[in-house]
């Protein structure tokens, strides 16, 4: 009966503004949740079909389908926590519950957020106060990441920090700058060798020293600008670990420069580069004397025996002082001798359909069979933004717009009211008709 489907479709009208209600309510509530993305309610018409011209209309009403606008973006807002993390751009971090690092059996779950607010607990493991630990691949000693899988979890561990950390760089390459006196080759010179002690870092945050000798060639008359260089490692007993005879060049356009470099023991040198790659106690070490004519390295120049130029890289052990996260998602660690060294890089995790995901309690997201398969990215690559640390992202709720929606909502399901109170009473009247 046509009335009855009236007061069908307005029974359906409550139902489906009640919807939009709770939606604008839940939105309302959390506009000031960091990483929230509001729900929304769709109106979809239900149609009722009759026969064309028979002069009847019965109505269908309404249906109401909710969603949760997972793609939007909320302002980012700065903060003085270097684990506060936030996404800018598309991708999500990737957590899992801090009950399921326990679990004797099964695989630990994979959630996602858009931002979270990380600190360590007991253990040093990166957390949320509501549970979420942070996921990410751990480096090599030398800070580079292992190749993992993309479409799996094999590899992803908590991020550990733990205060006490202690770390050291051991050095890998120096540059040695020295500048020897030209009159120490001159006939009738004393030939006494100079001698420079280098520090240098080992594998255990130990203090090394390499130890060169310059021994001058002495000729008869005129000038060799010939010089015998030793080299020996303290860790290795002052073993000579290589020895090489340098010829510097006289003329006006090159004078004081290296002319040639013969190897007698040890460590090949590299004319391209001008680099003796050289063996200590740790390892190999590269060291930078010099490419041939070039004024940079070693030189043989006026009576003066000094260094000019010597660097190095590595330093002793030192303790963890911070950690921060960059925007490729490199967790990096800073010791208090100056030491960098990167730890961890978190992944930005991207579904094709960010809106078909399951949304669970504490701003945190669920692969589902509507948003398709995940794949972890690099931040920045293919789709994905860039990692942000110091930063949460914002609800996306505007309260202006809920407001307006409200006011809406309210006076739709009034008149929807309206057409039940109508319905009653025209079936109260078709009843007083048997009267």
């Amino acid at each position: 009966m046509t009335i009855s489907s009236s007061l069908a479709a307005g029974v359906a009208g409550l139902f489906a503004n009640a919807t939009r209600l709770a939606t604008i309510s839940d939105n309302i509530a959390n506009s000031g949740t960091f990483g929230y993305k509001r729900a929304t309610a769709d109106f979809n018409s239900f149609v009722i079909n009759s026969s064309r011209g028979a002069g009847t209309y019965s109505a269908g009403g309404v249906r109401a389908g909710t969603a949760r606008l997972i793609d939007e973006h909320g302002a980012l807002v700065s903060t003085s926590n270097a684990t506060d993390i936030a996404v800018s751009g598309r991708g999500m971090l990737p957590v899992t519950p801090s009950v399921s690092l326990g679990a004797s059996t099964g695989d630990q779950p994979m959630m996602m957020t858009t931002t979270g607010s990380f600190r360590t607990d007991d253990n040093g493991v990166l957390r949320t106060d509501s549970g979420l630990v942070l996921l990410g691949w751990p480096a090599n000693a030398d800070g580079t990441i292992p190749t993992y899988p993309r479409d799996t979890m094999v590899g992803l561990e908590p991020v550990v920090i733990n205060a006490n950390q202690t770390a050291g760089d051991p050095t890998t390459r120096m540059n040695m700058g020295v500048n020897l006196p030209a009159t120490a080759t001159e006939a009738g010179a004393a030939g006494d060798p100079l001698n420079l002690q280098i520090e240098y870092f080992g594998n255990l945050g130990t203090s090394e020293t390499l130890g060169v000798s310059f021994t001058p060639t002495v000729p008869a008359s005129g000038s060799s600008n010939t010089w015998t260089m030793v080299v020996t490692d303290s860790a290795q007993g002052n073993a000579v670990i290589g020895e090489y005879t340098l010829t510097f060049d006289d003329t006006r356009g090159d004078g004081g420069t290296l002319a040639s470099v013969s190897v007698v023991s040890g460590g090949t040198y590299n004319a391209a580069d001008g680099t003796l790659d050289l063996t200590v106690a740790g390892g190999p070490m590269t060291v930078t004397i010099g490419k041939l004519g070039d004024p940079n390295g070693l030189t043989q120049l006026s009576d003066s025996f000094a260094p000019t130029a010597i660097t190095k890289d590595g330093s002793p052990v030192g303790n963890l002082t911070a950690v921060e996260v960059d925007e490729n998602g490199y967790v990096t660690a800073t010791y208090d001798t100056g030491f960098t060294r990167r730890i961890y890089q978190v992944p930005l995790v991207d579904v094709p359909n960010m809106n078909g995901l399951t949304a669970l309690s504490n701003q945190v997201y669920q692969v589902s069979p509507d948003s398709g398969s995940f794949f972890l990215w690099d931040a920045g690559d293919g789709p994905t933004g860039a990692v942000v640390g110091y930063a949460r992202e914002g609800s996306t709720t505007d309260v202006a717009a809920e407001l307006t929606q409200l006011i809406q909502t309210q006076r739709a399901y009034s008149s929807n009211a309206k057409v039940i109170q109508t319905v009653d009473e025209m079936l109260q009247e078709t009843t007083n008709i048997k009267r």
